[in-house]
Formats: C-alpha cells, structure tokens, sequence
C-alpha cells in the first residue's frame, strides 16, 4: 500500500490548475485507489475533465460523515519556485508542489487513513462519504455546486462534513493551539462598472467613468471596517488568553494580533468584514476617455453580517457606480460548543498530549458553503503536526509549498482514530 507521502506526491504531479486542463487525471487515480480497496467510486463531471470523485463507506451507523476536498490548484510559475511545483519532490523531509497544503495534502491523509481501514478489516463507526472535488479554487459551478445540485442522492444521511482550513497546529510556548474551523467568511466578489461620456483625453472631461471607478475604489480600499466579533471568534479570543496566561484585550484586537504572531493569525482576518479592489479594466487608447470603466472587488463578510456589509459598500461606491455579483455565497457555520467538535478535539489530544484545539472561523472560502446549502454542517479539520518555522498560511497559494511528511503522518493517525472511534 502507498504512504501517505507518496500518495500526495503522485497527486501533486497531476498538473490540475484552475483555470486549466482539468482534474481528471487525478480524478481518476483517486477513484482507482478506492476501486482497488474494495470500494464503488461514482466519477462524474459538470464539463469535460471538470471531474469529481464520491464515494461511500458503510458503517456502524447510518448517520453519515462527509470529508470532502478539492483536487484542483491554483496556477504556479515555475521560475519563481526552488523546484517544479508539478514535480512532487520529497526533500528535507517535506512533499514540494503545487497543492501540497492546498489541497492535495489533505485529500492523500484521507485516502491513506481509509485505505489503511480497508486493508486492516476495520469498520467506521458511521457511514462515511469522500467527495474530491473539481474547481474549488473558483467558484465550485463545476464541483460542490455541481454535485450538491446535480448529484444530490450521493449525500444522503450526512449531517457534518470536515475539509480543509482546520485542525493544523501553532506552536505557543509549551503547548500546540490547533484551531478547527466552526464558520467561515461569507463571498461576495463583485463586478463594477462605472459609465461616462466618451472623449478626447486631451479636452477637459465631461464625466470620465475611469476617474469615477478609481475615486469609488479609493474609497473602498482605505475603509475601516468596524470590529464584529462574532460569537466563536469571541470564544477563540477567550481560548487564546487562557493558553497564552494572559487575556486578550478586546479593544485593541489589531495589537494584540501583531503581539499574538502566528496565533494572532488565527483571528486578525476574522474580526471584520473586508473588501479588497484586484482587477481592473478600461480604456483602449491612452487619448480616449472611455464610455465605460470596470473593476472588480474580493468581498468578506462575517457570518450575520452580509446586509451589513452590502450596505456599506453601496454607501462606499457611491450612485454612479453599479456592482453585479461574480459569486455571492452565504457564511457557514457549524455548532460551537457540540459533541463532533469535542470528537475532533479529542483525536487530536489522544495524539498530542501538548494540543490545545480552539475554535476558528476562516478568513476565505471554502466548498463548505456548497454543502451548507444541503443542510451539511461542515467543519474545518485536515489535522497537520507542524514545524514551527513552517508559515502554514504562507504555504496557501505560495511560492515553495511543501508540507512536512511527519504532519501528514501524523493527519492520518489523527483521521483514522476519528472515523473508526478508536481510543487505544
């Protein structure tokens, strides 16, 4: 049987960037692991290559568990990387490429923990279903969109689901913090279009749509959102005090992130909304005024807060600007306190007598927001033992990623004490 490492770096070598030539080439190794464990994967796809894994395990109990990832990546150059990130290469002790940490990292934990349940005769102790998923890096039209949608039948009996974005660990003196995510920020990416009267650049403008577009995102850019504190970020906060022996002083968050470091990561992003102008667009002459300018806005709003949030970027851009929705997606979230996080809790202490799990909410996206739609609760958990020099949230979309093989290791203990109720 493969090892985990080996399973993420075949997975990492299949070239599945998003937007790109598809997942099916890992699709379809994927679904011939689970084939040959015995298992009957269902592979289909919203597009061509656009393709999407599931698969179901019987259990003790008909009450199902969903953990599901994605199997495309976001693109990669390879100039600007140590080693090529489509080449897997194990060095120092760590899987390099493309989708190491997101997400092809955790989709090789999964399969190496019930791989491993197969081949020891072992049982879960509910029903569980795999999903590994296409595009999750855009906007899931072609994977947890599709399959909740079109393939809804294949999810029947899950309540919770785990994914990504959770359960890694902070080193903070004598203790490993693992956050495990209970919400998530809500999507609201955005097109902006700002309309004038056409002209010549040199004669002074009558109503220049560029200028109109720039002052609107202007304004939006240098707005300071207010602090929400949500309730679970309140409880991470309280959480943090308690680990670190000193509380967190709730009116002044944005220095106690900086003096929290990587812990203050784990909340400086999720204590407001945001709203950050990426691309624009406009004009086609350097001495033509244009009739039309346009941009668009990567928006985050915290759960509860979307009426909120859209108010005030109306007030921000102003009447002569209008917005449309390139991908608007509700905030999940799970319950917190609740019996499952306390099971995800306890795997992971019942491998590291030095883990603190807390509770998190994810500053981006994830294709949790899919399953909410069904009714799925999904929590943030790929369970990773990290080194400390290791920038785990640099590693998302980053030059160099590279996951640490003893983390993976250390995921797949975590995830098959948590699917077989193991306690030895």
């Amino acid at each position: 049987m493969k090892s985990v490492a080996e399973i993420c770096s075949d997975l990492i070598r299949f070239d599945t960037t998003n937007p790109g030539s598809g997942e099916r080439p890992a699709a379809e190794y994927t679904a011939t692991l689970l084939a040959d464990a015995g298992l009957e994967p269902v592979v289909f796809e919203a597009a061509p290559k656009r393709t999407t894994v599931v698969a179901r395990i019987a259990g003790d109990s008909p009450d199902a568990l969903l953990v599901h990832g994605h199997l495309d990546v976001v693109p990669a150059d390879p100039a600007e990387w140590r080693m090529h990130p489509f080449s897997g290469e194990i060095v120092d002790g760590c899987v390099y490429g493309r989708g190491a940490v997101d997400m092809k990292g955790s989709c090789a934990m999964t399969l190496a923990a019930v791989l491993g349940m197969a081949a020891r005769g072992e049982r879960p102790r509910r029903d569980l279903v795999l999903a590994f998923l296409a595009d999750e890096e855009a906007t899931g039209d072609h994977g947890s969109r599709h399959a909740v949608t079109e393939h809804r039948e294949l999810f029947d009996g899950v309540s919770e689901a785990i994914s990504e974005s959770g359960g890694f660990s902070v080193a903070s003196g004598g203790h490993r913090v693992y956050p495990i995510a209970v919400g998530e920020r809500g999507t609201a990416w955005m097109k902006l279009t700002a309309h004038g009267v056409a002209g010549h650049g040199s004669r002074p403008p009558v109503d220049n749509p560029v200028a109109t577009l720039v002052h609107a995102l202007s304004r939006v850019a240098s707005h300071r959102w207010p602090v929400r504190l949500t309730p679970s970020v309140a409880a991470l906060l309280k959480e943090l005090g308690e680990v670190t022996g000193r509380p967190v002083d709730l009116d002044r968050l944005d220095e106690e992130a900086a003096r929290l470091g990587p812990l203050g990561s784990l909340f400086k992003s999720q204590i407001r909304n945001s709203a950050n102008p990426t691309m624009l667009d406009a004009g086609y002459k350097v001495n033509v005024v244009p009739s039309t300018a346009e941009a668009h806005v990567d928006g985050r709003y915290l759960p509860g807060l979307r009426e909120e949030f859209l108010e005030t970027i109306d007030e921000l851009l102003g009447a002569k600007v209008t917005r449309e929705f390139v991908n608007l997606e509700d905030a999940p979230d799970a319950p917190y306190p609740s019996a499952f996080f306390d099971e995800l809790a306890g795997a992971l202490t019942a491998e590291d007598p030095l883990a603190r799990p807390v509770p998190y909410v994810m500053a981006g996206g994830t294709d949790a927001k899919s399953f909410a739609r069904i009714g799925i609760k999904g929590y943030g958990f790929a369970p990773l033992m990290l080194r400390p020099d290791l920038d785990y949230f640099g590693m998302f979309h980053g030059k160099d990623e590279r996951v640490p093989v003893e983390g993976l290791e250390f995921g797949v203990r975590v995830l098959t004490r948590l699917l077989t109720g193991r306690t030895d």
